[in-house]
Protein backbone atom coordinates (compact mmCIF):
# COMPACT_ATOMS: atom_id res chain seq x y z
CA UNK A 1 0.00 0.00 0.00
CA UNK A 2 1.53 3.58 -1.41
CA UNK A 3 0.22 6.29 1.28
CA UNK A 4 1.71 9.95 0.46
CA UNK A 5 1.55 12.73 2.96
CA UNK A 6 1.59 15.96 1.79
CA UNK A 7 2.35 17.71 4.74
CA UNK A 8 4.51 21.31 6.07
CA UNK A 9 7.24 21.07 8.28
CA UNK A 10 5.30 23.60 10.53
CA UNK A 11 1.82 22.58 10.31
CA UNK A 12 1.03 21.13 13.93
CA UNK A 13 -1.92 19.21 12.76
CA UNK A 14 0.63 17.80 10.29
CA UNK A 15 2.19 16.70 13.34
CA UNK A 16 -0.63 14.65 14.85
CA UNK A 17 -1.78 13.41 11.61
CA UNK A 18 1.39 11.49 11.87
CA UNK A 19 0.94 10.27 14.82
CA UNK A 20 -2.23 9.09 13.87
CA UNK A 21 -1.04 7.31 11.07
CA UNK A 22 1.27 5.42 13.27
CA UNK A 23 -1.57 4.45 15.72
CA UNK A 24 -3.68 3.04 12.39
CA UNK A 25 -0.95 1.45 10.62
CA UNK A 26 -0.38 -0.45 14.80
CA UNK A 27 -3.47 -1.73 14.14
CA UNK A 28 -2.76 -3.32 10.53
CA UNK A 29 0.27 -4.88 11.42
CA UNK A 30 -0.10 -7.41 8.03
CA UNK A 31 -0.40 -4.32 5.85
CA UNK A 32 2.93 -3.84 3.46
CA UNK A 33 2.79 0.53 3.16
CA UNK A 34 5.40 2.57 1.79
CA UNK A 35 5.21 6.03 3.02
CA UNK A 36 6.21 9.18 1.03
CA UNK A 37 6.17 12.67 2.43
CA UNK A 38 5.29 15.47 0.02
CA UNK A 39 5.76 18.84 -0.08
CA UNK A 40 2.86 21.90 0.98
CA UNK A 41 3.38 25.66 1.82
CA UNK A 42 1.15 26.68 4.62
CA UNK A 43 2.57 30.45 3.98
CA UNK A 44 4.13 30.44 0.45
CA UNK A 45 4.59 33.86 0.36
CA UNK A 46 7.68 33.10 3.64
CA UNK A 47 10.72 35.58 3.44
CA UNK A 48 13.32 33.23 2.81
CA UNK A 49 15.24 34.16 6.03
CA UNK A 50 11.59 33.83 7.55
CA UNK A 51 9.97 36.00 9.95
CA UNK A 52 10.13 36.76 13.77
CA UNK A 53 7.43 34.71 15.54
CA UNK A 54 5.59 37.86 16.99
CA UNK A 55 5.74 39.60 13.83
CA UNK A 56 4.01 36.62 12.04
CA UNK A 57 1.62 35.95 14.87
CA UNK A 58 0.58 39.34 14.07
CA UNK A 59 -0.12 39.02 10.18
CA UNK A 60 -1.61 35.76 10.78
CA UNK A 61 -4.00 36.06 13.71
CA UNK A 62 -3.80 39.48 14.31
CA UNK A 63 -1.59 39.44 17.45
CA UNK A 64 -0.55 37.07 20.59
CA UNK A 65 -4.06 36.57 22.11
CA UNK A 66 -5.98 34.94 19.09
CA UNK A 67 -2.90 32.57 18.40
CA UNK A 68 -2.94 31.50 22.03
CA UNK A 69 -6.32 30.58 22.15
CA UNK A 70 -5.39 28.53 19.16
CA UNK A 71 -2.60 26.92 20.01
CA UNK A 72 -3.96 26.35 23.27
CA UNK A 73 -6.87 23.95 21.56
CA UNK A 74 -4.05 22.26 19.30
CA UNK A 75 -1.62 21.67 22.52
CA UNK A 76 -4.75 19.81 24.12
CA UNK A 77 -4.94 17.59 21.18
CA UNK A 78 -1.32 16.98 20.82
CA UNK A 79 -1.14 16.06 24.50
CA UNK A 80 -3.57 13.29 23.35
CA UNK A 81 -1.51 11.78 20.92
CA UNK A 82 1.82 12.16 23.30
CA UNK A 83 3.26 15.26 21.75
CA UNK A 84 4.10 17.69 24.60
CA UNK A 85 3.76 21.01 22.11
CA UNK A 86 5.93 23.89 23.39
CA UNK A 87 4.90 26.96 20.67
CA UNK A 88 6.49 29.41 23.46
CA UNK A 89 9.32 27.90 22.61
CA UNK A 90 9.72 29.01 19.05
CA UNK A 91 11.38 32.30 18.06
CA UNK A 92 10.93 32.72 14.47
CA UNK A 93 8.43 31.05 11.82
CA UNK A 94 10.85 29.75 8.50
CA UNK A 95 10.17 29.67 4.87
CA UNK A 96 10.18 25.53 4.74
CA UNK A 97 11.39 24.91 1.17
CA UNK A 98 15.09 23.87 2.31
CA UNK A 99 13.46 21.60 5.06
CA UNK A 100 11.16 20.20 1.90
CA UNK A 101 14.60 19.42 -0.10
CA UNK A 102 15.99 17.86 3.07
CA UNK A 103 13.40 15.60 3.43
CA UNK A 104 13.45 14.85 -0.98
CA UNK A 105 17.05 13.92 -0.14
CA UNK A 106 16.33 11.80 2.75
CA UNK A 107 14.15 9.76 0.99
CA UNK A 108 16.68 8.11 -1.52
CA UNK A 109 19.05 7.06 1.59
CA UNK A 110 16.06 5.26 3.61
CA UNK A 111 15.58 8.21 6.12
CA UNK A 112 12.87 10.33 5.15
CA UNK A 113 10.48 9.11 8.35
CA UNK A 114 13.11 10.09 10.64
CA UNK A 115 13.90 13.59 9.56
CA UNK A 116 10.60 14.50 8.95
CA UNK A 117 9.97 13.26 12.93
CA UNK A 118 13.19 15.27 13.48
CA UNK A 119 12.00 18.36 12.23
CA UNK A 120 8.70 17.73 13.60
CA UNK A 121 9.89 17.45 17.21
CA UNK A 122 12.58 20.39 16.07
CA UNK A 123 10.46 23.02 15.71
CA UNK A 124 7.25 22.26 17.60
CA UNK A 125 8.91 20.76 20.68
CA UNK A 126 12.29 22.39 20.94
CA UNK A 127 11.60 25.23 19.13
CA UNK A 128 14.75 25.45 16.59
CA UNK A 129 14.41 26.98 13.29
CA UNK A 130 13.49 24.42 10.57
CA UNK A 131 14.58 27.26 7.68
CA UNK A 132 18.15 27.41 9.08
CA UNK A 133 21.08 25.64 6.93
CA UNK A 134 23.10 24.80 9.65
CA UNK A 135 19.67 23.50 12.04
CA UNK A 136 19.12 21.30 8.61
CA UNK A 137 22.57 19.64 8.60
CA UNK A 138 22.71 18.74 12.06
CA UNK A 139 18.96 16.96 12.10
CA UNK A 140 20.54 15.27 8.52
CA UNK A 141 23.60 14.58 10.89
CA UNK A 142 21.17 12.94 13.32
CA UNK A 143 19.53 11.16 10.60
CA UNK A 144 22.77 9.08 9.51
CA UNK A 145 22.74 11.60 6.14
CA UNK A 146 26.27 13.60 5.26
CA UNK A 147 25.99 16.90 7.29
CA UNK A 148 28.59 18.52 5.57
CA UNK A 149 27.17 17.67 1.90
CA UNK A 150 23.71 18.38 3.12
CA UNK A 151 25.04 21.82 4.06
CA UNK A 152 26.48 22.18 0.76
CA UNK A 153 23.33 20.98 -1.18
CA UNK A 154 21.31 23.57 0.92
CA UNK A 155 23.65 26.81 0.30
CA UNK A 156 23.73 26.15 -3.36
CA UNK A 157 20.32 25.95 -3.74
CA UNK A 158 19.85 22.51 -4.96
CA UNK A 159 16.46 20.52 -6.22
CA UNK A 160 14.43 24.24 -5.19
CA UNK A 161 12.78 23.92 -8.26
CA UNK A 162 11.98 20.70 -8.06
CA UNK A 163 10.09 20.81 -4.94
CA UNK A 164 8.41 24.33 -5.78
CA UNK A 165 6.96 22.07 -8.72
CA UNK A 166 5.97 18.89 -6.67
CA UNK A 167 3.80 21.04 -4.52
CA UNK A 168 2.20 22.47 -7.90
CA UNK A 169 1.08 19.41 -8.65
CA UNK A 170 -0.42 19.10 -4.82
CA UNK A 171 -2.30 22.69 -5.65
CA UNK A 172 -3.65 21.76 -8.99
CA UNK A 173 -4.75 18.27 -7.83
CA UNK A 174 -7.26 20.32 -5.14
CA UNK A 175 -4.97 20.07 -2.06
CA UNK A 176 -5.50 23.49 -0.54
CA UNK A 177 -4.93 22.35 3.28
CA UNK A 178 -2.92 19.69 4.73
CA UNK A 179 -2.15 17.12 6.19
CA UNK A 180 -3.51 14.93 3.20
CA UNK A 181 -3.38 11.50 3.51
CA UNK A 182 -3.35 9.66 -0.71
CA UNK A 183 -3.97 6.14 -0.72
CA UNK A 184 -2.91 3.92 -3.11
CA UNK A 185 -3.04 6.96 -5.44
CA UNK A 186 -7.03 6.78 -5.46
CA UNK A 187 -8.13 7.59 -1.91
CA UNK A 188 -7.85 11.14 -0.28
CA UNK A 189 -8.16 11.76 2.92
CA UNK A 190 -8.21 15.53 4.13
CA UNK A 191 -6.69 17.00 7.83
CA UNK A 192 -5.71 14.98 10.36
CA UNK A 193 -7.82 12.64 10.61
CA UNK A 194 -8.91 9.75 13.94
CA UNK A 195 -6.97 6.29 13.43
CA UNK A 196 -10.55 4.96 12.56
CA UNK A 197 -10.57 7.18 9.69
CA UNK A 198 -7.99 6.13 7.85
CA UNK A 199 -8.41 2.35 9.10
CA UNK A 200 -11.67 2.26 6.58
CA UNK A 201 -9.63 3.49 3.98
CA UNK A 202 -7.16 1.11 4.15
CA UNK A 203 -9.35 -1.86 4.54
CA UNK A 204 -11.39 -0.61 1.47
CA UNK A 205 -7.47 0.25 0.04
CA UNK A 206 -6.65 -3.50 0.65
CA UNK A 207 -9.97 -5.31 -0.76
CA UNK A 208 -9.47 -3.40 -4.01
CA UNK A 209 -6.00 -4.89 -4.26
CA UNK A 210 -6.79 -8.47 -3.51
CA UNK A 211 -9.71 -8.72 -5.69
CA UNK A 212 -7.80 -6.90 -8.58
CA UNK A 213 -4.69 -9.83 -8.15
CA UNK A 214 -7.75 -12.23 -7.98
CA UNK A 215 -9.25 -11.39 -11.20
CA UNK A 216 -5.85 -10.76 -12.89
CA UNK A 217 -5.73 -13.11 -15.89
CA UNK A 218 -2.88 -15.98 -15.58
CA UNK A 219 0.28 -15.79 -17.32
CA UNK A 220 0.78 -18.01 -20.36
Amino acid sequence: MLIDIVSDTVCPWCFIGKRRLERALAERPQLEVQIGWRPFELNPDMPPAGLDRGQYLQLKFGGPERAARIYNSIAATGADEGIPFAFDRIRRTPNTLSSHRLIRWATGLGVQNAVVERLFSGYFIDGVDVGDHGVLAGIAADCGMDPVLTRELLDRGDDLDIVKAEEQVARRMGINGVPCFIIDRKYAVSGAQDPAVLLQVFDLAAREATAAVEVAPAAD
